[in-house]
């Protein structure tokens, strides 16, 4: 699964909004919206805070993860 992707699915899996997780990390909602369409990525230390908020490894996050195992909010 793409990064894009996947940073989405886990991001409305953990139930954050782009505003919840933009908050939670210091960046804007528009920063969000953007790695989420593929426009821009993250650089590795706005990888590590992701995963920390969304409970997944960094591994997980950039190369996918089966969101079906993962425990619903």
């Amino acid at each position: 699964m793409k990064f894009e992707k996947n940073l989405e699915l886990l991001r409305k899996r953990k139930g954050l909004s782009q505003e919840d997780l933009a908050h939670a990390i210091g960046v804007s909602r528009q920063t969000i919206y953007s790695w989420e369409a593929g426009v821009n990525y993250p650089n590795i230390l706005m990888l590590k805070k992701i995963a920390r908020i969304l409970d997944v490894s960094t591994d997980d996050l950039l190369h996918g993860y089966d969101v079906n195992k993962l425990p619903k909010k």
